[in-house]
């Protein structure tokens, strides 16, 4: 686990996932002044594919966005940064644009505990000449990196950080590929597709 000192920053930018646990901890984060800003990613991959079907089904900033308005916080404050993202790298390269275009200097980004080395990795990789990142995790997130492989849920994480610490490492040759229902066979059947792991 790696997380920073909380500062005033341009934004508070919450990283998809954990609905709705990273959009609470960062209305709290909004209300205790470090931001006047909340900005939310654009995971929309099935929401939008199943949009091009005819099929309402809310994507996750959809969502987000009614869980910070259910808590009060101020439609003008909340920002969906609309380019759709596949995974942590796209999510960090949209924000940190958006950092840049604003004139910004610092960004506050909200996640789990288990994923906050990954986020520092790539950002100082790839995106630290856009700004300064503060990494914040949830709160009362139960992961324990003192005893991670105690819990299966936790191991899981683990695994997948690993996996995605070693592919930034090596420069991102593991990209992922977005699900896309691009192709619907005559018979009404998808085709089916796959995607690497981000």
């Amino acid at each position: 686990m790696k997380e920073d000192p909380l500062q005033q920053t341009t934004a508070i930018a919450v990283l998809s996932g954990n609905t709705p646990d990273r959009a609470l901890e960062a209305a709290q984060l909004y209300y205790d002044g470090y931001a006047k800003e909340i900005w939310l990613t654009h995971p929309g991959l099935h929401a939008d594919s199943l949009a091009e079907l005819g099929i309402h089904y809310p994507a996750e900033d959809d969502v987000n966005a009614r869980v910070l308005r259910r808590v009060g916080i101020p439609a003008k404050a909340i920002h969906v940064l609309e380019t759709p993202i596949v995974n942590t790298d796209q999510e960090l390269d949209v924000i940190s644009a958006a950092l840049q275009s604003r004139g910004g200097q610092k960004v506050i980004i909200v996640t789990n505990k288990a994923h906050t080395r990954r986020v520092h990795l790539l950002w100082d990789k790839f995106y630290a000449s856009r700004g300064q990142l503060i990494v914040h995790a949830v709160s009362d997130d139960p992961f324990q990196p003192s005893r991670w492989w105690k819990y299966s849920g936790s191991l899981v994480q683990v695994v997948h950080e690993v996996l995605g610490i070693m592919n930034a490492w090596a420069g991102l040759p593991v990209e992922a590929t977005p699900l896309k229902n691009s192709a619907v066979m005559a018979n009404g059947e998808n085709v089916p597709e796959h995607s690497a792991a981000d």
